[in-house]
């Protein structure tokens, strides 16, 4: 098993349709319909990808030297830790292609309450509505 290095992951987070990749608290993610389905962390060693309770376990229970969950919440709401050590690429596209599937699932990411709140009084703003 060859494993994942932060080059691969990147490829294949940004091979999903739709991908786009930004930047959250300081590490790259990647976000379709601006709602995030991956990270990579500061030290390119591990990423995150965002999985349903039930696919976490799977994951988690078939390659638990490469996925665990997240601590607190997130790892409770399925946010899921994959240590690219310890991941082969046909593993990780496939907990990637799911966490992908689970945001183009949802609506598009909605503007933040300040977002709004800015547009309505700026005039410049109004104007491109």
């Amino acid at each position: 098993m060859a494993a994942v290095t932060d080059k691969s992951f990147r490829r294949i987070a940004l091979a999903m349709e739709g991908a786009v990749e930004a930047e959250h608290m300081g590490h790259p993610d990647f976000r379709v319909h601006g709602r995030i389905f991956a990270t990579l962390k500061q030290d390119l060693k591990a990423g995150m990808v965002v999985l349903t309770i039930e696919h976490q376990q799977q994951f988690v229970g078939e390659h638990p030297d490469a996925f665990e969950p997240e601590s607190g919440a997130w790892g409770r709401q399925g946010c899921t830790r994959v240590h690219l050590s310890a991941v082969d690429e046909e593993t990780l596209g496939e907990a990637m292609t799911l966490a992908w599937q689970n945001m183009v699932r949802k609506e598009p990411a909605r503007r933040t309450s300040a977002t709004r709140a800015k547009r309505r009084r700026s005039p410049q703003l109004r104007k491109g509505r």
